[in-house]
């Protein structure tokens, strides 16, 4: 799969998304530094969302419009003033995209309509993102399936039967560039519900590539994804989370989207292949073995014991395991100290 120039794949280093989301907190000076940070952190793609208030839910101060749950860091709020504040004014997106472009970093967008979808043809954007909410959008799907481009789905909350129906919703019209995140749902997440043992069952079962939309604090959750074979991994990042904003309290900070990129890459190197045996950069480190040497001079004729003969460094001896059969036997010739034990000094 690619996005443009940026190769998404077992073969490849694991490809780091940065999220801008509300982290603009609505300046646009703002959102093009968070580009200049992604760039300069080695993210390879930037994601926007592209949403108005309007698009996504009703100006409404009914209790289902307004986010009840006392854990939630939008606790109190209604979804439209949320909206509202954390959205990327559609008119900064194209300056954003051609900054990014400038920097080297590839770009998508979320999308949430129709509307949004033919407001990103309009300005050629690389790929698609359709967020965990969206997933039971079967309409929405298909309106972007149908524009040919990569899209990436994310997976939080959706049932197996849910995720299926969406990629065959994908594949039906002929797409298939198709990219499965699993996601958790909950802002931050906890380590202890990322699952990303989940990344190869899901990469087994749609045949399509899998990464992890990560809202954890820190990078561990995401290594761990990259060690399970995720080949996208999508952080959120704000130029400082003292800064404050919708989603600053589960961004990372540039400093830590660019060890995320040097350590997923790591990660990925580390995995290797299935092999047994010293490596090519081992086989200097052999001599550093133990293996049986003479300990003190002894003569010919003379019996071999615990004070005559050593186990030690290096390995030019005999093997450690004859050690035990070699007591009691006699030299065949005088043998001065520090000599490697061979079986022609021995009777």
């Amino acid at each position: 799969m690619k996005i443009n120039n940026v190769e998404i794949g077992l073969d490849h280093d694991p490809v780091i998304i940065a999220e801008m989301s509300g982290n603009h907190n609505q300046s646009l000076e703002r959102a093009l530094q968070i580009v200049d940070a992604a760039a300069e952190s080695g993210a390879q793609i930037l994601k926007l969302q592209t949403y108005t208030a309007d698009t996504i839910t009703l100006n409404v101060e009914r209790d289902e419009f307004v986010i009840s749950d006392e854990n939630s860091l939008w606790s109190g709020r209604s979804l439209y003033s949320l909206y509202q504040e954390a959205h990327t004014p559609w008119e900064w997106q194209k300056e954003i995209i051609h900054h990014a472009t400038e920097k080297g970093v590839e770009c998508f967008s979320s999308v949430f309509d129709e509307s949004s979808v033919e407001f990103l043809e309009s300005v050629n954007i690389a790929a698609y993102k359709l967020a965990s909410q969206e997933i039971v959008h079967l309409p929405l799907i298909r309106e972007v399936a149908l524009t040919g481009k990569p899209m990436v789905m994310s997976t939080g909350m959706a049932s197996l039967a849910e995720i299926d129906e969406a990629v065959n919703t994908v594949r039906k019209v002929g797409n298939s560039e198709i990219a499965l995140l699993k996601c958790t749902s909950s802002y931050p997440a906890t380590a202890e519900n990322s699952n990303v043992l989940t990344i190869p069952y899901l990469r087994e079962l749609f045949g399509c590539e899998v990464g992890l939309s990560d809202h954890t604090l820190g990078i561990g959750a995401a290594l761990a994804a990259v060690s399970h074979g995720a080949t996208l991994i999508e952080k959120h990042l704000t130029l400082s989370r003292s800064d404050g904003g919708v989603d600053s309290a589960f961004s990372m900070e540039p400093d830590e989207i660019k060890a995320l990129v040097v350590e997923a890459q790591r990660a990925k190197q580390a995995l290797g292949r299935v092999f047994i045996g010293p490596t090519e950069s081992e086989v200097s480190s052999l001599s550093g073995r133990r293996s049986i040497y003479i300990a003190e001079d002894v003569e010919a004729g003379e019996v071999l014991t615990k004070e005559n003969l050593r186990v030690i460094r290096p390995n030019l001896g005999l093997a450690p395991k004859y050690y035990p059969q070699l007591l009691g036997r006699k030299a065949s010739r005088g043998v001065e100290k520090g000599t490697p034990l061979s079986w022609e000094l021995i009777n």
